[in-house]
């Protein structure tokens, strides 16, 4: 009799990922995730001693997942900030249940919205925008929050069914409001709540 194949951490993980993306965070489970590899549970339950320490391996794959997908430029649009926030409402679009898993499911554990504006890690975000439109760093964070408040919301209707996808509209929609957020910030009109 031929041996069994060994199931990995990592086989594991793109079970939950795909079981998550095809129904929903519901289906994030032992016996779901070893339905889906073809075992019983306990190859699945000798990596994961808890469902939270799988739901949290799955998060992340599912987080790495997203930032690839919005961080990989879309060359038809020539501005680097509003091609990631059509890519973030079509990522909604296109993988609705992975949205609402990552930011609608109680598993997103960062940090505040201001201090998210704040992090290091954004500058790479904010530096051309300063160049492109002539802001300061300070004014650069607060058009990238309006930008980002309108890209989220309209990622959370979609991922919802709330919101039909039209990508003419949506690419409107995110020129429009960072020019109009471009212009706000410029004459003054300061939005320092969120930053």
């Amino acid at each position: 009799m031929p041996p069994k194949a060994k199931i990995t951490k990592e086989m594991i993980i793109e079970a939950g990922l795909k079981a998550v993306r095809s129904e929903g965070a519901d289906s994030l489970n032992v016996r779901r995730v070893a339905a889906q590899l073809g075992c019983s549970t306990q190859p699945v339950m000798y990596h994961y001693k808890t469902v939270d320490e799988l739901r949290a391996d799955v998060y992340a794959a599912a987080d790495g997942l997203h930032t690839e997908y919005i961080m990989t430029p879309d060359e038809s649009i020539p501005n680097p900030l509003l091609s990631v926030g059509l890519k973030y409402i079509r990522f909604a679009n296109e993988e609705k249940h992975l949205f609402v898993f990552l930011f609608q499911s109680g598993n997103f554990r960062s940090e505040s919205f201001k201090e998210l504006l704040e992090s290091d890690g954004m500058d790479f975000m904010f530096q051309p925008l300063c160049e492109a439109a002539e802001l300061t760093m300070q004014q650069a964070k607060e058009v990238f929050a309006m930008l980002f408040i309108c890209v989220h919301g309209a990622a959370s209707l979609l991922a919802n069914n709330s919101l039909d996808y039209d990508e003419e509209y949506f690419t409107k929609l995110l020129d429009n409001t960072f020019t109009g957020a471009v212009g706000a910030v410029k004459r003054g009109n300061r939005y320092e709540k969120a930053v």
